[in-house]
C-alpha cells in the first residue's frame, strides 16, 4: 500500500529541510506544496528526493493540502497523510495513522487530547479548548481534536472529504464531511512538539475563525 506524506509549507525556510529529511530517512514518499512562500522555503529543499510543487501566490493551508491530495489521487497512492512543515508532528506517529487505515478505517485523525497529552502553551490551550467546545456544541462534531493538522485517509474517499475552504477552516469542513458522508473514522493519540518557533508563528488559526464558522453554519 503506497503512502504519500503531503506537507503544506508557507515561509518555513528555518524548518522545512530538517522536517522533510527526517521523513525521507524513514522511507516516506513526500510532496511539499510551497504555498507562495516569500522566503527561501523552496530553495532550502535542496536536492531532497521528493515531489515538490508551488503556488505562485499564497492561497492558504487548505488549498495547499487540496493540491497535494489531488496529486496523490492522480499518482495512484493508496493513502495520504497531512503533515505540518514546522517540526511539530512526530514522524513515528505516522505509522499509527497508517496502521489504522490498513486495519479498515477510511479516515484517521491524530488527537492531542486522548491518552497522552501534548504540552500545550497556555494561549494555545485556551484557543483549542474553545475550539473543541464550539465544535461539539455548535457544529455538533464529536471529535476530541477538531483542529488537528495530522490526519490520514484513503485516496478513494477523497471525493467525499473534499473541502472548499482555503484557510484554516478546512479542518472543521473535513470533520463535517466525515460526519455527513458517514465515513469510518478513527482517532489516535499523538504528541505535538511545541517550541518557541512553532508557537510564535504569524500564520495560525485565530479566535475570529470561530465567528466565521458560526456564520457559515447558520447560512448552511
Amino acid at each position: 500500500m503506497k503512502t504519500l506524506v503531503v506537507i503544506p509549507a508557507y515561509n518555513e525556510q528555518k524548518r522545512i529541510f530538517v522536517t522533510v529529511k527526517d521523513l525521507c530517512q524513514n522511507g516516506y514518499d513526500v510532496l511539499v506544496v510551497d504555498d507562495g512562500s516569500r522566503d527561501a522555503t523552496w530553495k532550502n529543499l535542496g536536492d531532497l528526493p521528493i515531489y515538490r510543487t508551488r503556488h505562485l501566490v499564497n492561497l492558504g493551508q487548505g488549498a495547499a493540502l487540496r493540491t497535494g491530495s489531488e496529486f496523490a489521487v492522480g499518482a495512484g497512492y493508496d493513502f495520504v497523510v497531512h503533515f505540518d512543515a514546522d517540526g511539530q508532528h512526530r514522524v513515528k506517529d505516522i505509522e499509527k495513522l497508517v496502521n489504522q487505515l490498513k486495519a479498515g478505517s477510511e479516515v484517521v485523525i491524530g488527537s492531542r487530547f486522548l491518552q497522552k497529552k501534548s504540552d500545550l502553551p497556555g494561549k494555545k490551550k485556551i484557543i483549542l479548548g474553545l475550539a473543541r467546545i464550539f465544535s461539539k456544541k455548535v457544529l455538533d462534531l464529536q471529535f476530541s481534536d477538531p483542529q488537528s493538522g495530522l490526519r490520514a485517509f484513503r485516496t478513494r474517499v477523497y471525493k467525499d472529504l473534499y473541502w472548499r475552504k482555503n484557510d484554516f477552516m478546512h479542518c472543521s469542513e473535513i470533520m463535517q464531511n466525515i460526519k455527513k458522508k458517514n465515513l469510518n473514522c478513527t482517532e489516535v493519540s499523538i504528541v505535538v512538539n511545541y517550541d518557541e518557533y512553532a508557537t510564535n508563528k504569524k500564520v495560525k488559526p485565530k479566535i475570529s475563525m470561530g465567528w466565521k464558522m458560526m456564520i457559515n453554519k447558520l447560512l448552511n
